[in-house]
């Protein structure tokens, strides 16, 4: 397919692929197969247009929370066609704020927070691909879970509720759980993500806040209720 030229007016493509995120509410699809297909259309969405709308989404996130200052943020490094964080990340440090990115200790299966403060020089291909602290970043590491004030968090699937379905791994939700209960916990996500409720399970950790490039959810971990 060929990249979208510049001031394209993307209206037809958000249409359809709202309407394609449409099709799965109320239906009630095993989450397998409810994961597949959300992220098949996030994946759709032209790189130009999620750039778009990454950066709408850091300006609702960064005023509404007012995170910064002395803050610690947790947030995870976008791969693939997730909402964009390197911006914000950047963002973050030039706030205040500290930062810390998470390390995938795989055979533990779960993540290490540790502190970054030049993400183009701190980062390689880690886990999967995914960009993670380099070997030097981690040894100077001072991040410490009990410290974290706000965890930004990814996904696939998301709710109204803060229902949220990851990547299948669980690394968030054991993260979320034993690690940094004390945290607010912040996802980011395309509206397209988003659908009538996820089939949620007792061990899947409800969210704070979703914010995608179209609304704030205020959901206060709702989506056990």
């Amino acid at each position: 397919m060929a990249e979208p030229t510049a001031g394209m007016d993307y209206s037809f493509c958000w249409g359809i692929l709202s309407i394609a995120s449409l099709l799965y509410k109320g239906f009630n699809m095993d989450r397998l197969s409810l994961r597949k297909n959300i992220l098949q259309t996030r994946d759709r969405i032209p790189a130009a247009h999620r750039k778009q709308m990454s950066t709408t989404i850091h300006n609702l996130l960064l005023p509404h929370l007012s995170i910064c200052k002395a803050g610690h943020i947790f947030i995870y490094v976008h791969f693939r066609s997730e909402v964009q964080t390197m911006d914000l990340i950047k963002q973050l440090l030039q706030k205040g704020c500290t930062v810390s990115v998470p390390l995938t200790l795989a055979k533990q299966s779960t993540l290490l927070p540790i502190s970054i403060d030049n993400p183009e020089e701190q980062l390689i291909p880690g886990y999967y691909g995914i960009p993670e602290p380099t070997p030097a970043a981690v040894a100077a590491s001072t991040g410490r879970c009990a410290d974290i004030d706000t965890v930004i968090v990814p996904g696939s699937v998301f709710d109204a509720r803060g229902g949220r379905l990851g990547y299948g791994g669980g690394f968030y939700d054991r993260f979320l759980s034993r690690d940094a209960p004390q945290a607010k916990r912040v996802a980011l996500a395309y509206e397209a993500q988003m659908i009538a409720t996820v089939p949620v399970e007792p061990h899947d950790q409800c969210m704070d806040y979703i914010i995608t490039e179209k609304q704030i959810y205020n959901c206060q971990r709702s989506c056990h209720a």
